[in-house]
């Protein structure tokens, strides 16, 4: 019998709305971290419930992609646990949506009004979001793709030896960085990708792989070659210059598919899944790679609505936590962690271009 049943048949009081949510302490946790040593004023207040509520949207988002993550190590991943993983991941977009949103609404605080309690804030920044840093890290962003040389996790190391709450923060980020990212467990997830039929651990897989890559180059080379006649006779300008970038177009997909002459299966499995989209067995596959793309996208938005709601209020002076402000946070919208994602999409050809899928009928399609 669950502990709610057992509290009723013995007569305990009922949990209330205000109890089950903790109201009494969630109201009471507006008071700048001084516990009513002063007076918050109505724009320092709307500053501090937007952010406490963008940090509550973490934990949940930090618990969805979590969960993906589990369910996409393993190996084989079930066919009925894909959909499940793109309901997390769609979950997280429509979270980083609303999130968006919340810039609107922190967009009503004047540049004036912000400066009136700025200095309070004294050096605390949004670059000290441990959950938002701990999402980096579920997701892959390493310190090589970290703009600007800002070092988070070096920074948290220094306030772990400040204070007990920063040690905690410190430890869930160590903690963090020690799992696998969803980066790495969908790079591995693509590699087991079945292409044309043969998996990574049936005899001749290697040779069938390199045939498709070849094969798809091949294509694109056609394409290209199609497409740079129809610019001659069109009397496009600087013809060569138009040879040369479909030239070094096709070079960086060869290198892309095949890194130093050598097998690539995730991108090979990843660009047959958006190669062949439409054979039932990849539904579900290219599903969850579009939530992804999706999450991330948003992900960037978030990130430069917040960098135009900074511009908006301060300018380009320099962050609250010493950071170079707008450029900053600018700069943190070119970077991506699914590049492969990305990437594919400059190599794709159209479909009646491609060669015919051998084994249709592996893939859910019975042969005519």
């Amino acid at each position: 019998m669950g502990n709610r049943s057992l509290r009723k048949n013995m007569g305990e009081k009922r949990i209330t709305y205000s109890e089950y949510l903790h109201l009494a302490k969630l109201l009471d946790l507006q008071d700048g971290g001084v516990a009513g040593d002063r007076d918050i004023s109505a724009d320092e207040l709307h500053f501090i419930i937007v952010h406490q509520s963008f940090e509550l949207w973490f934990k949940l988002i930090l618990n969805q992609l979590a969960e993906a993550r589990a369910l996409l190590s393993l190996e084989p991943v079930p066919e009925s646990h894909i959909p499940l993983i793109v309901h997390h991941l769609d979950r997280t977009t429509e979270i980083l949506k609303l999130m968006q949103s919340q810039w609107k609404v922190m967009e009503t605080l004047t540049p004036q009004g912000f400066l009136a309690f700025r200095d309070e804030l004294g050096t605390a920044s949004g670059f000290e979001s441990f959950q938002m840093r701990e999402l980096e890290i579920l997701l892959g962003l390493d310190n090589v793709q970290r703009p600007g040389g800002m070092d988070p996790l070096a920074h948290f190391e220094k306030l772990a030896g400040e204070s007990e709450q920063g040690k905690r923060a410190w430890d869930r980020l160590v903690a963090a960085s020690q799992k696998e990212t969803l980066s790495e467990i969908l790079t591995r997830w693509l590699a087991r990708t079945p292409i044309h039929g043969s998996s990574p651990d049936d005899e001749g897989d290697d040779e069938v792989v390199r045939g498709f890559i070849e094969g798809h180059l091949s294509s694109m080379e056609a394409h290209d070659n199609e497409s740079l006649e129809r610019h001659k006779a069109m009397g496009t300008p600087a013809i060569e210059k138009v040879k040369v970038r479909f030239d070094a177009s096709l070079a960086a997909a060869r290198e892309y598919l095949l890194p130093d002459g050598q097998v690539y299966r995730p991108r090979a499995g990843l660009l047959f899944i958006e190669s062949y989209r439409e054979l039932p067995l990849l539904a579900w596959p290219r599903t969850l790679i579009d939530s992804i793309v999706e999450l991330e996208q948003q992900l960037l938005l978030f990130r430069h609505h917040h960098a135009r709601m900074v511009e908006r209020m301060i300018g380009r002076r320099v962050g609250t936590g010493g950071s170079s402000g707008v450029d900053y946070l600018d700069s943190t919208t070119k970077a991506r962690i699914f590049t492969d994602l990305w990437q594919v999409r400059s190599i794709l050809v159209k479909r009646e271009s491609l060669d015919d899928v051998k084994d249709s009928g592996f893939y859910g399609f019975t042969s005519e």
